[in-house]
């Protein structure tokens, strides 16, 4: 494993109109431009629990890959990338709803159609699913499940396209362009995933408005933390058994502490280094089993925040 330095902030004090999110941070430029730095903090239970060296670098460079794969299907908010942690992009006005894909019934959350089959319902987010499927089965065709998008830290809540509609928060053209675009690119993902012995089981979307109007493709695509992946090879023995898909496992910090305390009432005890160590090699190993590119630390020896304010100079 590279030996990589890991960034635990990233503020800037020469850039301006600075917001701070779970993982990144961010800088609104007076010209319309913003700027967002991947952190390697990793959050759970509501608080950022962990740095995990080399996860924003994963993260930014997998959507970049993915940005630039599916460039021809949809616009995007991509301007540049001056740093491995960092892109720059259109200011974006977000849209209100998130749009989930899920090409199998697979989840955990209580929003997840895993969930609400299991507990007897079939009609669902505007959509009806037969009787008779198992865990994480193939569903018949993709479909859409969106959600309201929480600003203020509330809950995500299921909706269809009708409450969507009804709601105000989608006109029927932005609706019915991001549901197309939804779905391309979600096509386009399981295919290229499937190049790479992967199944891309679900994912999300997170789309906004520019300043005419355009609906464009923000946050990030087809990452190991906003989708699904399991291995496509191992996926058909396990789901015969009744055994959950192969999947690269991210958990071991999560499992290690909500296993000692409660997490969102107790202090965190120190996580051990090889845990730590454990997490970032999954998520290099995703990274490069996804673009099918070998990850490269960035050269030299300056800390990572160092390092990013040298290429971040230009915007000061």
């Amino acid at each position: 494993m590279p030996d990589i330095a890991a960034l635990e902030a990233a503020f800037i004090p020469e850039l301006p109109n600075y917001y701070r999110g779970k993982v990144r941070e961010n800088y609104d430029l007076a010209d319309g431009r913003r700027i967002i730095i991947a952190t390697d903090r990793l959050s759970a239970f509501d608080r950022a629990i962990a740095s995990i060296p080399g996860k924003g670098q994963v993260l930014t460079q997998t959507a970049r890959y993915w940005f630039e794969e599916t460039g021809d299907i949809c616009p995007n908010h991509v301007l540049d990338y001056p740093d491995p942690n960092v892109v720059v992009a259109r200011k974006l006005t977000i849209l209100p709803v998130e749009i989930v894909v899920r090409g199998y019934l697979a989840g955990t959350t209580g929003t997840s159609i895993l969930t609400l089959y299991k507990q007897g319902q079939r009609a669902m987010y505007g959509t009806s699913l037969p009787d008779g499927l198992r865990d994480n089965q193939a569903l018949p065709a993709a479909i859409i499940t969106p959600t309201s998008k929480a600003f203020d830290g509330g809950h995500d809540e299921p909706l269809s396209a009708e409450e969507i509609l009804a709601k105000g928060l989608l006109s029927q053209r932005q609706w019915d362009e991001v549901s197309a675009y939804a779905l391309a690119l979600f096509a386009r993902g399981q295919a290229m995933a499937a190049e790479r012995g992967l199944i891309l089981a679900d994912t999300k979307y997170e789309f906004g408005t520019d300043n005419e109007g355009r609906i464009v493709l923000a946050d990030e695509i087809h990452t190991p933390d906003s989708s699904r992946y399991w291995f496509a090879g191992s996926y058909a023995e396990r789901f015969a058994a009744g055994e959950k898909p192969e999947s690269f496992d991210k958990d071991f910090v999560r499992n290690w502490v909500a296993a000692r305390c409660d997490p969102y009432k107790e202090a965190i005890p120190p996580i051990p280094a090889e845990l730590i160590a454990e997490t970032s090699k999954v998520y290099i190993r995703a990274y490069e089993t996804i673009t099918g590119r070998s990850f490269e630390p960035p050269a030299g020896k300056p800390a990572p925040l160092e390092r990013i304010r040298r290429n971040l100079a230009g915007y000061f």
